[in-house]
């Protein structure tokens, strides 16, 4: 495109015209999709709202509202432990590195659980891609960030990729694989109960249904488990206890959904690109999208958080140039689906 420009810029003698020739007009070219691109970010940006931080790394996984402490907490994938944002007051709100465990160093951190009743933090460990040999699930105090256990999943020479953690109401840890779609259970005190596995899991066979398979996960009240499928984009309700799966049959399209968190009984919010609110009336044999959540979509959305009411959508990318990124946290309003009016 460029070349055929600049060949139209040249004058009868053939030398060129209109400013410099062929490095003008790209010089040109380049500076207008650069503006094009600044414009689109500062948009994009501008759809965030909720809470800005500034902290180290480029990635933050997970990000969980701590109501007992005050705080958010967010998982930092390369200082592999957590950090701790408060806000309020007149100065912009930056992390601060609240726990970084030395047996997981140069591992990731990916999600958390914040355990309430147990007054603890439940945080998975996975290995730094390309390796995926390494799967663990720590435990640790809230406010002394004591550690309780450091529990490892993996089996020697099986790829693995742990990604999200939740917990019963007798303290019971479930970690999902994306890779291998299935479920440690892990007892209160660290010891490794079991694996769930089912069939069911892989709804289609296939590299682009399974790139990422089971991600987010949380334990429904009335207990069992709702797991989300990221790339086959489907949700399933798990019994704990008999290992039983059965497919929520949803209205409306779940893929790339990643954590998970309930805004109530009947109300998930399955963040990702986009976030999206599900509501089910049946005790989730079926339920419906109902909305969904853009928001700032180039730093990809990957868990949800619910504080005050409010659902805090964390995205995984930082930006900025220098020594500290900006992250965020956007408060998401959910816009009506059509189809579920």
């Amino acid at each position: 495109m460029c070349g055929g420009c600049c060949r139209r810029q040249r004058g009868p003698d053939g030398a060129p015209v209109g400013g410099g020739g062929r490095r003008g007009c790209c010089g040109t070219v380049l500076a207008v999709v650069a503006l094009a691109a600044a414009a689109a970010v500062a948009f994009l940006e501008s759809t965030a709202g909720g809470v800005s931080y500034a902290g180290e790394g480029w990635m933050h996984e997970c990000a969980k509202w701590d109501a007992e402490g005050g705080r958010f907490l967010a998982s930092t994938f390369f200082g592999a432990g957590v950090a701790e944002v408060r806000t309020g007051g007149e100065e912009a709100a930056e992390e601060r590195v609240v726990l970084a465990d030395p047996d997981a160093a140069g591992r990731v951190a990916l999600g958390f659980a914040v355990d309430a009743p147990r007054r603890r933090l439940l945080l998975v460990y996975s290995d730094r891609m390309p390796r995926y040999g390494y799967a663990a699930l720590g435990a640790y105090e809230l406010g002394s960030w004591r550690r309780l256990f450091l529990t490892r999943l993996d089996v020697p020479g099986e790829s693995t990729f742990p990604d999200d953690v939740a917990a019963d109401e007798d303290g019971n840890a479930y970690v999902t694989d994306a890779m291998r779609n299935k479920i440690w259970k892990v007892s209160p005190d660290g010891t490794l109960l079991g694996i769930i596995k089912n069939a069911t899991f892989t709804q289609r066979q296939g590299m682009v249904h399974n790139f990422v398979g089971l991600n987010g996960i949380m334990y429904h009240p009335n207990g069992y488990l709702l797991v989300v499928h990221t790339s086959g984009g489907d949700l399933f309700k798990v019994d704990p206890k008999t290992e039983t799966v059965h497919v929520v049959k949803v209205q409306g399209s779940l893929k790339r959904g990643d954590g998970l968190e309930l805004l109530s009984t009947t109300r998930l919010v399955v963040a990702g690109t986009p976030s999206r609110l599900v509501e089910s009336s049946d005790d989730w044999e079926t339920a419906t999208v109902t909305g969904q959540y853009v928001g700032p979509i180039h730093r990809i959305g990957s868990s949800a958080t619910v504080k005050d009411g409010d659902v805090y959508i964390n995205h995984i990318f930082g930006f900025g140039l220098g020594k500290k990124k900006t992250h965020v946290l956007a408060k998401a309003v959910f816009s009506p689906l059509a189809a579920a009016r």
